[in-house]
């Protein structure tokens, strides 16, 4: 009897196991071996140029394994480059790294968004449409509310 059960209970363990992870988009079993992302805290201050705006926010990824932010598209902008800044400096860059168990923050002074060649220049109340693509999860899709160019997150004004 011992022999029968011993499978048995290991493929019911394992399909416990497997109902427990959530989501229906994979068959690779563990939550832990992806990245499972989210973004929030996201907005662009009014842009002060007819040229070129700026947009922050920070993803979250719950997941085990690290992904990586590798470009983004807006139907505001002819192109959205994204950018580090490193020791003052700002240079754009081919992606920025999100951390398993971590978080990517864009902020004013840090890593951003450079929303170049606007085709109109978005101003405080409206909402900026964005895409998110990623090295290994599906792209996310954003709505970017327009703040005022001096809004501070931290304060909320």
């Amino acid at each position: 009897m011992r022999r029968r059960l011993g499978p048995a209970a290991v493929v019911l363990a394992g399909a416990l196991a497997l109902a427990g992870c959530g989501g229906s988009d994979s068959g690779s079993g563990s939550a832990d071996g992806k990245a499972e992302l989210s973004v929030g805290a996201a907005y662009m201050p009014q842009p002060v140029s007819d040229e070129m705006a700026a947009g922050f926010f920070t993803v979250t990824n719950k997941g085990g394994a690290p992904d990586e932010l590798t470009s983004v598209t807006s139907d505001v902008a002819g192109q959205v480059t994204v950018h580090e800044t490193a020791g003052g400096a700002m240079q754009e860059v081919k992606g920025l790294k999100v951390p398993a168990h971590g978080e990517l923050v864009l902020k004013s002074g840090g890593d951003h968004l450079m929303f170049e060649q606007l085709k109109r220049k978005p101003t405080e109340g409206q909402t900026v449409s964005v895409e998110l693509r990623f090295a290994h999860s599906g792209p996310v899709k954003v709505e970017m509310p327009v703040k005022s160019a001096t809004y501070n997150p931290k304060t909320g004004h």
